[in-house]
């Protein structure tokens, strides 16, 4: 569930603009549809001829208005409306009706469909008329049909009873039979006058087949298109597709983000530091937010070191200052706790300035650095410079002259590498990135344990699994990873970036001017009265001497 709301909380813009692109589309497609006018006529049905209850009808009345509803559409009403309208496309006129009965009435509400507003209430208009002109036809018909019925009986009557007065006339009235013949006619001159009162019943009975009692009305608004509900439609599918989307940039997003993406990138995470890049581009105080995670930082690498183990080299697996930054404040923190802590910096600047280059980050000169060393026109004791506020810190910075040739790779590094560990508590080695060079594996293989600097959101996992990949071929253990927020790559041009002369830093002398000429007896470079100084107890600078030496030759 955290990667699923992380995945909205970080794609979210997506989904409301793809939400609102799909409103549009809705609105869109609703704009296009064709529109739909309903205008209804309400019938009051009432009995006329022989209207009866049909067996398992809706009513309990004399009338079936299920029936009656189904009769709507019958083909003498639509014929009577279409005759009524001037058409002759009956058919269509049959689709564009419907009948609703509400419930526990007599009344049936007739709805018609069509294009224009006024069409939709003549179309109504014309259904009710015509349906009720049928019902009153078929009503009157039926009516007619009886009353024939009666006069085929009274003329039957009637012809009987001439019989009967003719056998009459003939007979005694004395006689039975007489009597029999005269109780006859008696019985059929009854039936005939019973018939003839039917029939002039028939003749007079008026017949109201039902009436209109809600007219129908010119339509002020269309019920299709639903606006509402196309409008809910195309929300609802922009919103899915926006879900969709993100989800698919978010697999096809291999930044680090969380935690979580170093731990499926095979990488623990050692810490994270808090904050936003650009108030992580310094040495943090011991007590602040980001000063806690790096003694957190320190008492886990002094924990992990075995008896004898020292060295921890720091390297980024992306481009940038992050391993710069992690490196700096995990010595500052280490030799916060008293212990002669040495920061040697092997990583060149790119082309333009970084963010918190070593120099600038932790107080001391550019120049001269490890890459002077490495190429014999320093020594080791006199690249070797004190932290401005922390007198423990001892800080070799890169220096200026570039390492294409590999000189991090050589045998010389091993040997500095060696003399300071002799002289020194805590080493940390500020590295390439695995993804820029093949110098953090040899950095790696000098050091007893390697941290992982990652800027989260700019750093991908492959680079973490490459990196953490390159470290283990070495043989160099892998303690886990540092997150740092995404930083800054272009350094603030606040007027130091074209330095005519480096700052003087806190316990050694500025260098000589490189136009000056070189003493072969010192390698190359201009005694200082002070050199002694140079490098804090314990660190010997003979040994330190002895190794330049050996160097040279």
């Amino acid at each position: 569930m955290s990667d699923y709301l992380g995945l909205i909380a970080r794609h979210w813009w997506i989904a409301v603009l793809l939400t609102l692109a799909g409103t549009a589309g809705g609105a869109a497609y609703n704009e296009s549809l064709p529109r739909e006018y309903v205008s209804t006529a309400s019938v009051l049905v009432r009995p006329a001829g022989l209207d009866a209850n049909v067996s398992g009808g809706r009513t309990r009345d004399e009338i079936n208005l299920d029936t009656e509803a189904q009769l709507m559409r019958s083909t003498a009403v639509v014929a009577g409306a279409a005759k009524v309208l001037g058409r002759d496309d009956v058919d269509v006129l049959a689709g564009a009706v419907s009948v609703e009965v509400p419930p526990n009435t007599a009344v049936l509400q007739i709805k018609y469909a069509a294009p224009e507003p006024e069409q939709a209430q003549a179309g109504a208009k014309a259904f009710a008329q015509s349906y009720l002109a049928n019902r009153e036809g078929n009503a009157k018909a039926e009516l007619e049909l009886q009353a024939a019925a009666l006069r085929d009986k009274i003329k039957d009557l009637t012809e009987a009873l001439a019989k009967i007065n003719g056998k009459l006339s003939d007979a005694s009235p004395k006689s039975s039979n007489y009597a029999t013949l005269d109780s006859q006619r008696d019985t059929t001159v009854t039936q005939i006058n019973q018939l003839n009162n039917k029939v002039n019943q028939l003749a007079t009975e008026t017949v109201s087949a039902g009436t209109v009692i809600r007219e129908a009305r010119v339509p002020s608004r269309p019920v299709k298109p639903t606006a509402a509900v196309n409008y809910a439609a195309g929300a609802l599918l922009g919103l899915l597709g926006g879900l969709g989307v993100a989800a698919l940039r978010e697999r096809l997003d291999k930044r680090v983000r969380a935690g979580r993406d170093l731990v499926r990138s095979g990488v623990a995470v050692l810490g994270a530091v808090p904050g936003k890049g650009t108030g992580c581009t310094e040495i943090f105080t011991p007590f602040s937010p980001g000063g806690r995670a790096f003694n957190r930082l320190r008492n886990e690498v002094v924990a992990a070191f075995r008896p004898g183990e020292q060295v921890v080299v720091v390297t980024g697996a992306s481009r940038g200052p992050a391993a710069t930054l992690v490196a700096a404040n995990l010595a500052a923190a280490l030799s916060r706790t008293g212990a002669e802590v040495v920061l040697i910096g092997a990583q060149l600047p790119d082309s333009l300035t970084e963010a918190a280059p070593l120099a600038r980050l932790v107080g001391v000169a550019p120049t001269p650095g490890l890459s002077e060393v490495l190429a014999g026109r320093v020594s080791l004791a006199e690249s070797t410079q004190r932290a401005a506020r922390t007198p423990s810190l001892h800080v070799i910075t890169t220096g200026g002259t570039a390492t294409a040739a590999g000189m991090l790779q050589s045998h010389a590094l091993r040997d500095i590498i060696t003399t300071l560990r002799a002289h020194a508590d805590y080493l940390v080695v500020e590295a390439p990135s695995t993804s820029a060079s093949a110098d953090a594996q040899s950095l790696a293989s000098l050091a007893d344990a390697a941290i992982l600097a990652v800027e989260t959101r700019r750093t991908s996992r492959p680079e973490v699994a490459d990196a953490a990949e390159q470290l283990r071929r070495v043989g160099t253990p892998l303690l886990g990873g540092v997150m740092m927020p995404r930083l800054p790559h272009k350094a603030r041009r606040n007027g130091a970036e074209n330095e005519a002369a480096p700052v003087e830093p806190a316990g050694r002398p500025l260098l000589a001017d490189d136009d000056e000429p070189l003493d072969p007896a010192t390698n190359g470079h201009k005694p200082h009265a002070d050199e002694q100084t140079i490098m804090l107890a314990p660190l010997d600078a003979s040994a330190l001497t002895e190794l330049d030496e050996a160097h040279r030759q």
